[in-house]
């Protein structure tokens, strides 16, 4: 039997769903919420109703958007003839904070992980090679984590995009800025050395 009471324990079970969160930190967040205001409690339930109905994958680059297509696939100052290639639609975001990237995306949803039971077909691949087969992309930057599972995804795209005669790249990898050469991975360096460039 639940020490607390059935309304409770079952925020606790959802919250405890989320990525990140354990028994403890639901239960701090259950009773919180709880000792809110009905005003704050009710939008709070009211955002999360409104993120399920309104928010749809854009069918251009699958990025999440409110409007489809999103603003990035509309906005005419971007080019649309270079393509950057991201695992998530949170990885956007830090390629837009460098502010030096004016293409537009295309988000895959995640990576090829034979592990765990993800191949190609599972990705939202069918949409870039559509795009690029009609000729509408002169360049695909391969912008995937350094994962295993992220330079899988890269090679097998690099392998299928190749065939449709576009130029395929891949974001250089290697020593952070403003990190100690003498701290870094043996992986990193090999990355590092492996993508250097003429000065």
């Amino acid at each position: 039997m639940s020490r607390f009471a059935e309304p409770m324990a079952r925020l606790i079970e959802e919250l405890k769903k989320l990525p990140g969160i354990g028994g403890k930190s639901a239960q701090r967040l259950a009773f919180h919420i709880l000792r809110s205001s009905d005003d704050d409690a009710e939008a709070l339930a009211s955002a999360v109703r409104d993120l399920k109905a309104q928010l749809r994958l854009c069918s251009i680059c699958n990025n999440i958007t409110d409007v489809d297509p999103c603003s990035y696939c509309t906005n005419p100052t971007r080019n649309h003839r270079l393509v950057c290639v991201v695992e998530e639609p949170t990885n956007i975001a830090a390629i837009e904070k460098t502010k030096h990237f004016n293409g537009v995306y295309h988000v895959l949803h995640g990576t090829i992980s034979p592990l765990h039971g993800v191949g190609p077909e599972h990705l939202r691949i069918s949409n870039l090679t559509r795009r690029v087969d009609a000729g509408e992309v002169d360049e695909v930057i391969l912008a995937t984590n350094p994962t295993i599972e992220g330079e899988a995804t890269a090679s097998y795209l690099a392998d299928a995009l190749k065939k449709l005669r576009v130029k395929v790249t891949r974001i250089a990898t290697g020593v952070p800025a403003g990190s100690d050469i003498e701290y870094t991975d043996e992986v990193t360096m090999h990355k590092a050395i492996e993508g250097r460039r003429e000065l």
